[in-house]
């Protein structure tokens, strides 16, 4: 061999050596290495850019592509729990390379009973860009603990530790941590720091301004599952018993629910309903952007005597409107809010409409029991360690937190009426219900089902419109909305009590002929 082929070799191997070493000491590899007491880092691995992530469950739509970023995965208080399980607060983070990243950080809240550390991208609210994609440093958690058996297994109950992490203690943990692997990363703190999430996610964001009000600059809390057991004797108990008095029976007696209505019924019904509710807002387009207007009565479907024809049972008529109203209890007072009539109710699938009820709920089979006693069930029906429940948010709004809520009006889990009327309790704990807009909004979105789906515009940009708040001062009145429900459709969702109004003139499939009054 010459000597120049060798002094070649030479060098390449010298080349090799000092990439090798220098990869391995890169500044995403030296996360691996970071100290923090209680916390493990298990991986710090560098992600190109153009990774797409598989959706976390059938159905919903893959992530991506993502720019290259540095994904940091870890585990705080890792222990041994009942029954020998092990437990531990899992987490992940994304950090955006350094001339990509926007200064701010994002946590993206859960699911269910959560239990899975979902991909830090930010994908939901944020408009037609993952939070990450747009530069945010993103995290997740599992809040302490591994589902077995899907997104609503909560056996981790019965530890106790993982209870509170999942009830209210694990996100700003993480977040805390996040926040001291940005700093290294860095080499400087992230300038603000926001938290979106819907359904636990949501209840997660109402925690965290309730529970650790600095933590985070601005909060999105979309569907709250913010009484999940007054929420569970509503949709598990009391509308499946207003509906087993008038369902058809089976040949052993028991009520049929899945045929407590036909599809001639649900076509009869939903008709009448947006005959009477539709054009409200000035325009018959399929979604009622008025709800808290719509007097639509059930009652005038009812039939009369001898009357067989375009017209639904008495019977019926009565457990339907029953069934809306919520339950009460044996003084008539009301135990958790009705549900409102809207264009989503009839909707079959997954998520069904609370008029399209099949055999099975989200946990099992729905119950036959024709009667309920209010009072008994009530009285196991709360739960202050995970329920946010505290009006007073003087400590976060007072350091300029800003929180937004929003809610689909055709929720069949959570009534909207139910964030709606904590919204409104804001108002005599925090100075009245103008100094509140100027710090927190609600809005209501048509059609939507929990968290999305159904004949509504379910794709809009609450991130962004949180960020402008706190960063530039200028406060949501509006939101854009679109949906793949209604392709080339835009609204705003507006501010309650305000609601989107067809201005006269114009293409009404355009928002910007719409106004909020």
């Amino acid at each position: 061999m010459t000597r120049s082929r060798l002094l070649f070799l030479a060098v390449v191997f010298c080349c090799t050596v000092a990439a090798s070493k220098a990869q391995s000491t890169s500044p995403c590899a030296d996360l691996g290495n970071l100290k923090m007491d209680g916390v493990e880092i298990t991986k710090a691995e560098f992600i190109p850019a153009g990774t797409t992530v598989p959706p976390l469950y059938p159905g919903a739509p893959a992530i991506g592509p993502l720019p290259a970023h540095c994904r940091v995965d870890g585990m705080m208080n890792r222990r041994k729990g009942v029954g020998g399980v092990e437990f531990g607060v899992g987490f992940a983070v994304a950090l955006p390379e350094r001339e990509a990243w926007n200064g701010d950080f994002m946590m993206q809240g859960g699911g269910g009973g959560n239990g899975v550390v979902a991909y830090p991208a930010g994908a939901s609210y944020s408009g037609e860009k993952p939070a990450l994609v747009r530069g945010f440093v993103v995290a997740s958690t599992d809040t302490g603990h591994k589902a077995k058996t899907g997104p609503f297994d909560f056996s981790f109950m019965r530890d106790q530790q993982a209870y509170l992490d999942f009830a209210y203690q694990a996100n700003a943990e993480v977040a805390g941590v996040a926040k001291q692997i940005i700093a290294r990363y860095y080499a400087k703190p992230a300038a603000y720091s926001y938290f979106v999430g819907c359904s636990t996610g949501g209840r997660e964001g109402m925690i965290l301004s309730q529970r650790f009000p600095t933590v985070f600059n601005g909060i999105v809390s979309g569907d709250p599952a913010m009484r999940t057991g007054r929420s569970n004797l509503a949709i598990g108990q009391w509308i499946p018993v207003a509906y087993n008095q008038a369902a058809p029976k089976d040949a052993s007696g028991k009520p049929q629910i899945e045929r407590f209505l036909t599809d001639a019924d649900r076509k009869l019904f939903m008709d009448a309903l947006m005959k009477t509710c539709d054009a409200k807002d000035g325009v018959a387009d399929g979604m009622i952007f008025d709800p808290l207007s719509c007097d639509f009565d059930p009652a005038v479907l009812a039939c009369r005597n001898g009357q067989s024809d375009q017209c639904i049972a008495q019977e019926k008529i009565a457990a339907i409107k029953k069934a809306f109203a919520g339950p009460k209890n044996a003084y008539g007072t009301q135990v958790y809010p009705g549900f409102l009539y809207d264009a989503g109710i009839a909707q079959k699938g997954f998520v069904a409409g609370l008029l399209a009820l099949g055999p099975n709920g989200i946990f099992g089979p729905y119950t036959t029991a024709t009667e309920i006693d209010v009072d008994k069930e009530a009285l196991h029906a709360n739960d202050p360690l995970v329920e946010p429940a505290s009006a007073n948010l003087s400590t976060f709004s007072g350091s300029g937190g800003k929180l937004l809520f929003f809610h689909g009006d055709s929720d069949p889990w959570f009534s909207p009426l139910d964030t709606l009327e904590y919204y409104k309790s804001l108002a005599p704990a925090n100075g009245g219900a103008e100094k509140v807009a100027e710090w927190s909004r609600m809005f209501l979105v048509p059609g939507m089902a929990h968290c999305g789906g159904g004949p509504s515009l379910d794709h809009f940009d609450m991130l962004s419109a949180v960020v402008n708040w706190v960063e530039k001062g200028i406060a949501p009145d509006s939101v854009i909305a679109t949906g793949q429900a209604f392709p080339g459709r835009s609204r705003p969702l507006c501010a309650y009590p305000k609601h989107a109004q067809y201005t006269g003139t114009g293409d009404t499939e355009d928002a910007k002929n719409f106004r909020c009054q």
